[in-house]
């Protein structure tokens, strides 16, 4: 037995006090993620008469996270969005207080029996559906623009900015973080950033949800070609909605090594998808700003990787190899933006 699941257990019997011989079990840590620990499990439980089990996701805090995100952040996105034509897990119990689990978490349901992995989406039986996912993959991520965060609840959690000054929060915050975490001189990076500050986009004409990590990779999809799930909302922030747009068109998402984006379709049609479910248009030049600031957040998260794992504050091998790969294939996507790239 997982050493948390008598805690998950009393936990749950807490916040379902009808509920008789409340049991977690089949605990299992999910590895990877940037900012929290996240687990497995199922929780079975009577009501009166009638049995219950659900299949749960746990996502804890965990001690030192190389990226800071607010859970009451994430969850209140998923809130939002369940049950709309953004498909995403409902969203259960939010929990700060350390004392249940050690550090604060929220728990979520699980969409079971899909996929997620980037490298498995290119093969059999997907790889016959990557024209069908990418219709919904870029169509999802228009309805998330299309969406008014005030009638979603959203302006309550999510921290307004003036139009205007959307590029300059994120451009700000990103760089700081390569401030802080860097272990060695990043020139092409540093080099990019001034070009961004020197060069700002047109604000957009109002504030949209941006989900901050739109990428293959981050979404759930069935043998069939379909998107079943968004998930991993931790950076999800009002601001411009061409900055999910660009994150999602990385040269670091193409996978497929080739111009296929997210490895599934070309880059003008992914655009287009986007913009006719979105309503807006991608202004090619505030595009480029923003597929230029894509590999500065990027490699900001990669220099994290490295010093989480350098310092022994998270010894995941993972961290490690993002902090080098990345990186360098960050710096390539950079040079090719800029039209430096030989």
């Amino acid at each position: 037995m997982h050493e948390l699941a008598p805690r998950i257990a009393a936990y749950a019997k807490r916040r379902l006090p009808q509920a008789a011989d409340v049991e977690a079990f089949d605990v299992e840590r999910i590895h990877g993620g940037a900012s929290r620990e996240t687990y497995r499990l199922r929780l079975r439980y009577r009501d009166g008469a009638e049995t219950i089990e659900r299949r749960l996701i746990l996502r804890r805090d965990p001690p030192g996270s190389l990226i800071e995100t607010d859970r009451a952040i994430e969850f209140a996105a998923y809130r939002a969005f369940h049950g709309s034509a953004v498909p995403v897990p409902e969203a259960l119990w939010l929990e700060d207080d350390p004392a249940h689990l050690d550090y604060p978490f929220f728990v979520m349901q699980e969409l079971a029996g899909f996929d997620a992995s980037p490298q498995n989406i290119l093969m059999p039986p997907y790889a016959a559906h990557h024209e069908k996912l990418a219709q919904q993959k870029w169509s999802i991520l228009g309805a998330i623009a299309q969406a008014d965060p005030q009638k979603l609840g959203l302006l309550e959690t999510m921290k307004p900015v003036e139009r205007d000054q959307a590029w300059r929060r994120e451009l700000d915050h990103w760089t700081r973080v390569i401030d802080e975490d860097e272990l060695a001189p990043q020139p092409i990076i540093r080099a990019a950033i001034r070009f961004l500050r020197r060069n700002p986009p047109p604000p957009p004409r109002r504030l949209h949800v941006v989900h901050g990590d739109y990428r293959t990779g981050n979404f759930l999809y069935d043998k069939e070609g379909n998107v079943r799930g968004i998930l991993d909302w931790e950076l999800a922030h009002l601001g411009d909605p061409l900055e999910d747009l660009a994150w999602s068109l990385n040269r670091v998402w193409c996978w497929a090594r080739d111009g296929r984006v997210g490895g599934l379709t070309s880059k003008e049609n992914a655009i287009k998808i986007w913009e006719a479910a979105s309503g807006l248009r991608a202004d090619p030049e505030a595009l480029r700003w923003w597929e230029l600031f894509s590999s500065v957040k990027g490699l900001a998260i990669w220099v994290s990787s490295a010093r989480e794992y350098q310092t022994g504050k998270n010894k995941d091998p993972v961290l490690a190899l993002s902090g080098w790969w990345l990186t360098n294939a960050q710096d390539r996507a950079a040079l090719e933006t800029l039209g430096r790239l030989r």
